[in-house]
């Protein structure tokens, strides 16, 4: 399925709420990732991409003209300056086709050569199967476990760190 990854735009509010607008999506993610997904939390999501991209990569990605993930890519700070974090979503009915796959692959390469960074991180919920699959295609290790780490929905589960390095 052909796919870009593209700067953020308000005209995309609405394909954000379609999209986002997903338990089982939601599930996956930070409770900063809200559920359900209004029209504000997409106005308010779209605006700080718009207005933080400029040292990182905040990005759409989009399908025929509709965004129907994000991708993003976050240089961290302090002592950790040479570090970014990788996060992601996708709409459910996107998933499984390769895209994900292929966007990482893209945002990585983008960030290495953009950014002053040796190395993108990522932290999983240990459930989360399908991550764990995009990350180690794209040649990202798995670096530890984080025993009891996430509290999400009532449960606590482990997190799995994944890097890859310059």
């Amino acid at each position: 399925m052909d796919f870009k990854i593209e700067q953020w735009d308000l005209k995309y509010v609405d394909d954000v709420v379609k999209y986002a607008n997903n338990k089982r999506i939601a599930d996956n993610l930070r409770d900063i990732f809200p559920y359900p997904y209004t029209k504000e939390n997409a106005e308010f999501f779209i605006k700080d991409c718009i207005n933080n991209d400029i040292n990182n990569i905040l990005k759409a990605i989009t399908v025929n003209g509709k965004a129907v993930g994000s991708i993003s890519v976050i240089k961290l700070n302090d002592v950790n300056r040479k570090t970014a974090e990788i996060g992601y979503w996708i709409g459910e009915e996107f998933q499984n086709k390769g895209i994900m796959k292929k966007a990482v692959k893209m945002v990585i390469k983008e960030a290495f050569e953009r950014m002053d960074i040796v190395r993108i991180e990522a932290e999983i919920f240990e459930t989360n199967i399908s991550s764990k699959k995009v990350l180690e295609n794209n040649g990202f290790k798995l670096e530890g476990r984080k025993e009891k780490s996430i509290f999400k929905n009532g449960k606590i589960m482990d997190s799995l760190i994944y890097a890859i390095i310059k």
